[in-house]
């Protein structure tokens, strides 16, 4: 595995090792053995989440705050996502940037980020199912967001926002200056 460090302290692009022939191809997605030599900090997952999205779809941005903080490690089993991690660390030298990735079945790429990052993607393909890893249990009280059109944080989405299919929970999320303090 290939581990990309960013411009976001902590963040870091996964490239595995992928092995392909006529069958199909292999690939080992997680080893904690080698996350562990690739990772600044050790991770131990506890908590595997999956979702299934049409094209359109932004989920995000969110959080979970405190001792409920939560690493994540994503990915895209199938289809095309643009990914987002917006730093919320109030101590942190980038505080409110972000970095985004296109995730998708066909790269393989994945994409780790630390606790104290909110965390949202958009489905750029008709179709997408998403995975990911997190180092904590979702906690309901705990939970934050951020809305995903915040003009201090400025996001690409690449679609306009009237062809965007977002929750009403997420179109009513504050902004970063108003968000829930993550610690």
């Amino acid at each position: 595995m290939n581990f990309i460090t960013t411009n976001l302290s902590g963040c870091y692009i996964i490239e595995p090792k992928v092995i392909k022939d006529e069958r199909g191809y292999f690939m080992e997605s997680y080893n904690e053995g080698t996350f562990q030599k690739g990772l600044a900090e050790p991770i131990h997952f506890v908590q595997d989440n999956q979702s299934f999205s049409t094209k359109g779809v932004l989920r995000g941005l969110h959080y979970q705050t405190g001792i409920h903080a939560q690493a994540k490690l994503v990915r895209v089993l199938q289809g095309e996502v643009l990914d987002i991690a917006v730093d919320i660390r109030p101590n942190s030298a980038t505080y409110g940037q972000h970095i985004s990735i296109v995730l998708s079945g066909e790269n393989q790429k994945q994409f780790f980020i630390p606790r104290g990052f909110a965390h949202g993607f958009l489905v750029l393909s008709e179709t997408a199912t998403f995975f990911y890893k997190c180092d904590n249990y979702y906690n309901k009280e705990s939970e934050g967001g951020i809305i995903f059109n915040d003009m201090e944080i400025n996001i690409d989405w690449q679609f306009s926002d009237q062809d965007l299919i977002i929750s009403e929970k997420d179109k009513g999320l504050p902004t970063l200056q108003n968000a829930k303090k993550a610690w």
